[in-house]
């Protein structure tokens, strides 16, 4: 292979890997010449010698052999003319698994394998992802950054509290790029472990090392950044990184439990440079969204234990009762699924109180008929005379079943006693308003968001 071939095929590699890749890792190599099958290359670096061979070394080899067919096997070396150990053994069918450079290994063998950051939960696709109001401006976003390509804002900052998932949606994004842009390098990891790998580096005396390494990837993923507020040396560090990661257009995404500006002890600078992208909040979740996450779910256990009933309502009831964390919500219909399995029962309202009695007792509503009667009565600037008492013009009724609906929604009260308290009405006119309610819901856009709205202000 000659120099002018050699030139030809980094013009094809700059077209396929893009110009950010091609600058840090294909343009620095020096080429040397061949003989015995053996393309030799100059590297500046061990490190960048190595990670070109394990990401990039097959794609190389498949170029030249289509140039020069009896070069079989790609060389690095360090010093012109010095055979340095090769990062990776190339023949016609290499190794499935690639081989460390023997020098790198035992130069730094603590951080060697920290391009692959956080292990990915397989649970964790867009396609288990389930979408609603509280959380479809991140979904949309997050899908957005995995496409790949540029994107408007750098970086994404996702927060919410716990179990709303921020992490999810983490997962998700690195799955896709996996996936669909496999020559990306791409780097999950929590903030803990940023820091720890940072203390490590500088115990061991590798700072170049750690920061070779995480200059050297295309997307970086961090969650709970929070936990860095107060590491004064590791905030300084991972506000170098931003910046270095930034400049050369890489995207990063930040998940964290609380809007940037709201995170105690977080340097000025850095707090400045997470909010120059795109913020965006994990609202919690509402009834609708609940009751969604657990029909996905309850679909995936019907298909592990078949035959296994389930009576209506009770998805509803954990959808009403379980309002604080989606993992807990996700737990309890795992261990009602489980238990139901183990005794050989189906799933009933008296086996769900029974199974999930500690759950739905620490989940009790502290919301009271009265106090939704007075949020109604003031949001429709009625009074709550007229709210419980025997007028049907619709100024009236219509409140009066959205209170009854709440009342439904929000309490463990029967129908019965829901009606005691509505001027001693049926509970079979209770029925009525709750599924008037439902329906008009689906037709009427201001009565659904008049009913999200209460029921957000109660549930507060």
């Amino acid at each position: 292979m000659t120099q002018d071939q050699w030139g030809s095929i980094r013009d094809e590699l700059h077209q396929t890997l893009g110009a950010n890749s091609f600058q840090s890792w294909i343009e620095p190599l020096k080429y040397i010449g061949f003989d015995d099958g053996i393309a030799r290359f100059h590297v500046p670096t061990n490190f960048l010698g190595n990670y070109v061979s394990q990401t990039y070394g097959d794609l190389l080899l498949s170029k030249i052999a289509k140039v020069n067919p009896t070069i079989r096997r790609i060389v690095f070396d360090t010093v012109t003319g010095a055979k340095a150990a090769p990062a990776r053994d190339y023949t016609a069918e290499p190794a499935k698994e690639p081989v460390a450079a023997p020098a790198l290994q035992s130069k730094r063998p603590a951080l060697s394998d920290s391009l692959n950051g956080s292990p990915l939960d397989k649970r964790f696709t867009f396609d288990t992802f389930v979408v609603g109001k509280p959380n479809e401006l991140a979904h949309a976003a997050a899908r957005r950054v995995a496409e790949g390509g540029p994107v408007t804002f750098n970086p994404l900052f996702l927060y919410g509290g716990v179990g709303l998932g921020k992490t999810h949606l983490m997962h998700a994004i690195a799955w896709e790029l996996r996936t669909k842009q496999p020559h990306l390098n791409v780097l999950n990891l929590s903030a803990e472990q940023f820091m720890y790998r940072f203390v490590q580096a500088l115990r061991d005396r590798k700072m170049m090392d750690f920061k070779e390494l995480f200059r050297s990837v295309d997307v970086l993923m961090v969650d709970d950044v929070q936990f860095i507020a107060g590491k004064d040396s590791t905030q300084e560090e991972f506000f170098h990184t931003f910046n270095a990661l930034v400049d050369q257009h890489k995207q990063i995404i930040i998940s964290a439990d609380r809007a940037p500006d709201e995170i105690k002890d977080l340097e000025n600078r850095i707090r400045s440079r997470l909010q120059s992208g795109l913020v965006v909040d994990l609202h919690p979740t509402d009834y609708e969204l609940r009751l969604g996450i657990l029909q996905s779910k309850s679909e995936m256990y019907s298909r592990m234990y078949p035959g296994l009933e389930v009576e209506r309502g009770i998805l509803e009831l954990l959808a009403a009762r379980i309002v604080s964390n989606v993992r807990i919500l996700e737990g309890a219909l795992t261990r009602l699924f489980a238990f139901a399995s183990l005794v050989g029962k189906p799933i009933s309202m008296d086996l769900t109180q029974e199974c999930l009695t500690d759950i739905l007792r620490v989940s009790e509503r502290k919301v009271s008929i009265e106090e939704i009667q007075r949020k109604v009565a003031d949001h429709y600037l009625i009074r709550h005379s007229d709210l419980v008492g025997p007028k049907r013009v619709r100024t009236f009724a219509r409140p009066r079943q959205i209170a009854m609906y709440l009342c439904k929604q929000l309490t463990t009260r029967s129908l019965p006693e829901i009606g005691r308290h509505f001027g001693g009405r049926d509970h079979t006119t209770v029925m009525h308003g709750v599924r008037r309610i439902e329906e008009l819901k689906k037709q009427d856009a201001q009565i659904a968001e008049d009913v999200e709205l209460l029921r957000r202000s109660l549930e507060a």
